[in-house]
């Protein structure tokens, strides 16, 4: 077996997006309220990291005007979207055009344990602290410990593989 060169990447910014284009990931609206106001954003950048405590990731571009109100919070929710609620995918990823505190006009929203909205009718929320930010090359990495866990209700997640949404059906065991 040849042995690959591993010393000198020679990988670009776009294969590398096209790459992480074919790893299927759920679709999730990050929403945050506190101090600095409201804040929403699209994710698919999030994952588990531990469950003792119970702390997850997201991911954020750092140059978001959306960051430094995450980071003034302390708190957010990560709500994971149902295939009837893709619009909200794009809304909130700016891809409508709508006006940032016009994008949670489009869905029912309630204050959650952390002050931050929840979605009513997402396939599941997660709502928690930041624990510690890191940066990683252009994206802030957000460390979130989790306080409260909302709807964990039988639904379809919504899905992003190939640069589009999946719907993801739960099936019969």
């Amino acid at each position: 077996m040849a042995k690959i060169d591993a010393t000198r990447p020679n990988i670009d910014q776009l294969q590398f997006r096209e790459a992480m284009s074919r790893i299927a990931a759920a679709v999730h609206v990050i929403t945050s309220d506190g101090a600095a106001g409201r804040a929403g954003f699209t994710a698919s950048a999030v994952c588990s990291v531990s469950d003792t405590p119970p702390t997850l990731l997201v991911c954020m571009n750092g140059a978001s005007r959306q960051n430094p109100i995450l980071r003034e919070n302390g708190v957010l929710c990560v709500n994971t979207l149902c295939p009837q609620s893709r619009q909200l995918g794009d809304l909130f990823s700016g891809q409508r055009g709508i006006a940032h505190d016009e994008r949670f006009d489009h869905a029912e929203w309630v204050a959650g344990l952390t002050g931050s909205p929840v979605l009513k009718g997402a396939a599941m929320s997660l709502e928690g602290r930041i624990s510690d930010i890191a940066r990683v090359g252009s994206h802030d990495v957000f460390y979130v410990e989790v306080q409260a866990i909302h709807g964990m209700a039988q639904r379809d997640a919504l899905l992003y593989f190939g640069r589009s949404y999946r719907a993801l059906a739960r099936t019969a065991a």
